[in-house]
């Protein structure tokens, strides 16, 4: 046991792949795994919507197409490479620090997220070696957790859905903008070795190492570039974060050097968009750290309220990304000022460089997958569900004015201002 836990003592040094699908997905599940080779040097986590009451042979049915061993998830299980991991019955399962850790699911809870209580791990635990692929299947489970992949510098794959027998769940994922390739699932394992190749080739300018001297004047001609492209200049911005936004880009495109990334982004506008909007990092949640907005209302908000002039409440919040957190403070306040009798006119103007996340905050519409962390409660009283979505109501929408905005030019005046995402 101590050879295992030393030989995955450093988790960075190979890819770990989440897997995830319900309905129809065994079927994928064969096509994928029985073109993987012996050596690919990753190690596979296969996450399915599974019955709860009965028990699962998965594990057993996969193990006949694969190549490599294929084991069923037991507590604190090691990841080694070139092995193939199933979640058992009943079960969620998370990454550790080189491992595996099973919790039983809640009966009393019918959660459909285990795909994105798993990706979320790999990607805080694995960081720019987490891959994450969506396989067929209904509803939106993977959604959530892709975003975070790539927050963290990951790669993510979705099931072309024209190959699916059920085609929501990686249609979700494409349509979030959050899947870097879109694949048959009989070239998911070459692509697959090819991102392993980007990975032994660009290990260098991933956050926990220093980038070579020789390559720090390409790294700021990359700046540069998306600098000459959007208008908005990343030098300022902490250079780890950066340096893994193009090690990732230099992942999917499968450039790999530095000096060669460069050469195809001077040259390829597409490529520089998307790599301004990985610099971005649009990642947000409705409420996304409940413990801060619960401090707002012991904290915050008595000092606006102790010190408000004329009646106005303004807040300024830069790097509002798509609205989520914006909507979020309003509510939170809105909540604040009813329950202290206050009566107060609020202006929440929320700002971000990105046009096109200003453009979905301003639209005020979620799915249900982006509001399933909110209460029953705000959802009935700060919501309007129409055709399957949930639209902020007049009193929240009314509160909050949306801008393209850099906040290093002309910040405007306000009582209070909240960077979401801005520092980091």
């Amino acid at each position: 046991m101590n050879a295992v836990k030393n030989q995955v003592q450093n988790i960075s040094q190979f890819p770990v792949v989440g897997i995830g699908a319900s309905a129809g997905g065994l079927d994928t599940f064969k096509k994928v795994i029985s073109t993987i080779p012996e050596d690919s040097g990753m190690a596979y986590v296969i996450v399915q919507h599974l019955s709860p009451d009965h028990p699962s042979s998965l594990s057993q049915l996969l193990a006949l197409h694969s190549k490599i061993p294929v084991l069923e998830i037991v507590n604190n299980i090691d990841l080694v490479p070139n092995h193939i991991y199933v979640i058992p019955e009943n079960n969620l399962v998370v990454a550790s620090n080189g491992y595996l850790q099973l919790k039983e699911r809640n009966r009393s809870e019918n959660r459909n997220n285990i795909i994105d209580i798993f990706f979320e791990s790999l990607a805080k635990v694995h960081k720019t070696y987490a891959i994450g692929i969506i396989l067929s299947g209904t509803a939106f489970d993977g959604t959530a957790g892709f975003k975070i992949i790539k927050e963290f510098g990951g790669a993510t794959i979705a099931q072309d859905p024209e190959t699916t027998i059920f085609k929501s769940m990686p249609q979700s994922a494409i349509d979030a903008d959050a899947v870097d390739y879109v694949l048959a699932p009989e070239n998911i394992p070459q692509q697959l070795l090819e991102i392993q190749k980007s990975y032994i080739t660009n290990h260098a300018y991933t956050e926990e190492e220093d980038i070579p001297k020789n390559d720090e004047e390409t790294l700021y001609q990359i700046i540069n570039l998306v600098f000459l492209r959007t208008g908005n200049d990343f030098r300022q911005y902490k250079q780890p974060t950066l340096r893994r936004r193009i090690a990732r880009r230099m992942v999917v495109v499968q450039r790999h050097s530095i000096e060669e990334y460069y050469h195809y982004l001077k040259n390829n506008k597409e490529e520089q968009d998307l790599l301004f909007n990985d610099f971005l990092i649009p990642v947000t949640y409705f409420f996304r750290d409940p413990a801060f907005f619960e401090s707002l209302s012991t904290t915050a908000f008595p000092l606006l309220v102790k010190n408000i002039t004329n009646n106005n409440i303004r807040i300024w919040i830069a790097g509002c990304s798509t609205g989520e957190e914006a909507y979020s403070l309003a509510i939170s306040l809105h909540e604040y000022l009813l329950n202290t009798n206050t009566n107060a006119k609020v202006q929440i103007f929320a700002s971000d460089i990105s046009e096109k996340c200003i453009t979905k905050a301003r639209a005020a519409v979620y799915t249900s997958q982006d509001v399933q962390q909110i209460s029953e409660e705000r959802l009935r009283n700060y919501f309007i569900k129409r055709d399957g979505q949930y639209h902020i109501n007049k009193v929240i929408r009314d509160m909050c004015v949306f801008a393209t905005h850099n906040f290093i030019n002309d910040p405007p005046f306000a009582k209070l201002i909240w960077f979401p995402a801005g520092m980091l």
